[in-house]
């Protein structure tokens, strides 16, 4: 092991790094801000120096101090997402080389640019293709149906393609959702969903919508106001219904563009003919679309398909003995605890990176896009209930995570890392 450096970074060396280092760790946090202040106060700690932070979910105040004293504060500025997982893995390594004294303030930094300026892992038609993946696996959760799967087919190759245009069109990128629900509801309506016994419009949307459920996002808000965050929670689930009205909006001008009455949203699944080995595949087609939607790096696949299967199996035997509740909230205690654990390997990705896959099978933000459309196809109680079914998941899922998070303890150095007295 190298030696720790001797002589402490100066302010203008320390805050440049820091600041790359909280821009990069706040664009990464779609999953939630919990890990951002540990890590940048852990490094500068490492480096010889101190920083303190205030967090919202777009910004952080900055304020670091060097060794002999002297300090600056700055304002970094960001977009929470959770797009580019290949980076939040490399974080890692860098962090506890920094937390162990092995590297500097400026080798710090040039790492820390080759990570910023490094190419996604995957080229765009790999990304294209998990998308598909992702919301082929996804289907069947929906309706265990082959003509779900079919039509997951067409729809989420739709909305793949305007998601990798999205990447190339920032101005489009601002209205995605919007248009990838629009279009996917017109072309479902108008091709599609012909006859009840194929089960309702919405059902048939939902896989390929389901890389835009701002799913993820209700539930990071959730758990940071169970942690005290209330600042960085309240502004994530404002923006958490933002996105979830959009894609709502985009369903119904689909229902108008095309004059069909509102009454065909009804949410009726068609009766199951998939048997039960296709059931079980369907979570490697979702796992290996993850993987490339999301650009994790390959070698994380085969640990991010055991926590699937494992977040799948306590949920179904849970829910069996008390309940779809009480299993959610188990299933989301074993997935934080058990990709907590498997964190502490310097060798496995993050923590954020490990929970990723499995959070998504627990399927919370469907239930809001169902709740609304079921609401606006006047079906007023099953509407309602859907909503009421969202609150009462979401909070599940959220407590679960945190109570797993306390009961594993920290998971070391790099992003992703809880910690529920991390001030705003």
């Amino acid at each position: 092991m190298e030696s720790r450096a001797a002589a402490a970074p100066g302010l203008g060396e320390l805050t440049s790094f820091l600041a790359r280092l909280t821009r990069l760790l706040l664009n990464t946090s779609g999953e939630g801000a919990q890990g951002i202040e540990e890590a940048v106060t852990g490094a500068a700690r490492a480096l010889g120096g101190d920083a303190s932070l205030l967090v919202v979910p777009d910004a952080v105040t900055l304020t670091v101090t060097a060794a002999d004293g002297d300090n600056r504060t700055l304002t970094v500025r960001g977009f929470p997402e959770v797009f580019r997982l290949d980076q939040v893995t490399a974080l890692k390594p860098l962090l506890a080389d920094v937390a162990a004294g092995r590297v500097d303030a400026a080798e710090a930094e040039r790492r820390l640019t080759r990570i910023e300026e490094s190419r996604p892992p995957y080229p765009w038609w790999a990304k294209l293709l998990g998308i598909v993946l992702f919301s082929l696996g996804f289907a069947p959760l929906m309706q265990p149906t082959w003509y779900e799967v079919a039509t997951t087919a067409v729809l989420a190759t739709i909305a793949a393609v305007l998601a990798v245009a999205a990447d190339r069109a920032p101005r489009l990128a601002k209205v995605l959702p919007l248009l990838v629900s629009t279009v996917i509801s017109v072309v479902t309506i108008e091709a599609f969903a012909r006859t009840p016994s194929h089960g309702g419009p919405v059902l048939l949307m939902l896989p390929a919508l389901f890389y835009f459920v701002p799913g993820d996002y209700l539930s990071a808000a959730t758990a940071e106001l169970a942690v005290g965050r209330m600042t960085t929670g309240a502004i994530r689930l404002v923006y958490s219904v933002f996105l979830l009205v959009q894609l709502y909006l985009g369903v119904m001008l689909g229902v108008f563009v095309t004059g069909t009455s509102t009454h065909a949203l009804f949410d009726v699944a068609a009766d199951a003919d998939m048997p039960r080995w296709a059931l079980f595949l369907s979570w490697i087609v979702f796992t290996a679309g993850t993987v490339l939607a999301f650009a994790i790096p390959r070698r994380a696949f085969w640990p991010l398909l055991a926590l699937v299967y494992l977040t799948v199996a306590v949920q179904s035997g849970v829910t069996k003995l008390i309940g779809e509740t009480g299993g959610t909230f188990v299933a989301a205690v074993a997935l934080t605890a058990a990709s907590t654990l498997l964190a502490r390997s310097p060798a496995r990705p993050p923590r954020l990176v490990l929970l990723l896959p499995g959070f998504f099978t627990l399927t919370v933000g469907s239930l809001g896009m169902r709740g609304l459309t079921t609401l606006a196809g006047g079906y007023v109680i099953e509407g309602f209930h859907d909503l009421l079914q969202l609150v009462t998941v979401v909070t599940a899922i959220s407590v679960g995570m945190v109570v797993g998070a306390v009961v594993m303890g920290p998971t070391g150095a790099g992003p992703g890392r809880h910690s529920g007295t991390t001030s705003e």
